[in-house]
């Protein structure tokens, strides 16, 4: 089977504050499948996902961006949640005022007074947050309350692709394990696709990722199979990973 592209990024600059973060960018990823995306702090894989979302703030200097073939590189955020783009942070903020199953009832596009189905209210167990449905969201929380929640959120808008900044951030095994394999199950089911920011390999042991990328300097390396690049990244680091696999391609292409 060969999945389709569901998002694609030509040649994308962006600028932040007036500082060019971004740099010519290409890259595409694959219908039905789960993406890594590695980089050190600081190289803009925030910035790419808050761009890809069009968050204000992000300045697209120069390029396109195509979701399912269609340019959505001027349209808004509310447009491109319409169409199945979602994205989630690293510190879901408190929301005082509104409890978390009102919030949840709203990403099911039901009213307050309405039911979740018996279905809906497994999910919502198998998230461990029944307990918190009266609470106001992520008002006390745990940095793996807060980030179950958020997930649980997401798939709840049904999206067709989740942009992931740091899921497994602050949250400790249990709740790794339970968000990541949430998100793989829902991949598999709906045959959505996922772009993961990570500084862990952990959570490549729920999720099977097809692809995996380095974003460095404002440029993307590697596009391969994700466990490979953490294994080098861990033993070379970042920059040591790129320059070693760009040797290897180059002696590569020299040989045929």
């Amino acid at each position: 089977m060969i999945n389709m592209d569901i998002l694609e990024v030509r040649d994308l600059s962006v600028n932040v504050e007036d500082k060019l973060i971004l740099k010519n960018i290409t890259f595409s990823l694959k219908e039905g499948v789960s993406h890594i995306l590695f980089g050190p702090n600081g190289s803009g894989k925030t910035t790419l996902i808050s761009t890809l979302m069009g968050l204000p703030g992000y300045e697209v200097v120069s390029g396109k961006i195509f979701f399912m073939g269609e340019d959505i590189t001027q349209k808004g955020v509310d447009e491109r949640a319409k169409l199945g783009l979602v994205v989630s942070f690293q510190n879901p903020p408190e929301i005082t005022g509104v409890r978390l199953g009102d919030l949840l009832k709203l990403c099911l596009g039901k009213a307050s007074t309405d039911e979740f189905t018996e279905e809906e209210q497994k999910q919502i167990e198998a998230f461990k947050l029944t307990s918190f449905l009266n609470r106001e969201t992520n008002v006390g929380f745990s940095g793996g309350e807060r980030k179950r929640s958020e997930i649980l959120q997401l798939i709840f808008l049904k999206p067709k692709l989740m942009l992931l900044d740091e899921p497994d951030s602050g949250v400790d095994v249990e709740s790794l394990r339970l968000i990541a394999s949430e998100i793989q199950h829902y991949v598999e089911a709906t045959g959505s696709s996922a772009l993961i920011i990570t500084h862990k390999g952990d959570i490549m042991e729920h999720v099977k990722a097809g692809y995996g990328c380095i974003l460095l300097q404002g440029q993307f390396h590697c596009f391969t199979e994700p466990m490979g690049i953490y294994e080098d990244i861990k033993k070379l680091g970042y920059e040591g990973c790129v320059a070693c696999r760009m040797r290897t391609r180059e002696g590569w292409q020299s040989e045929q």
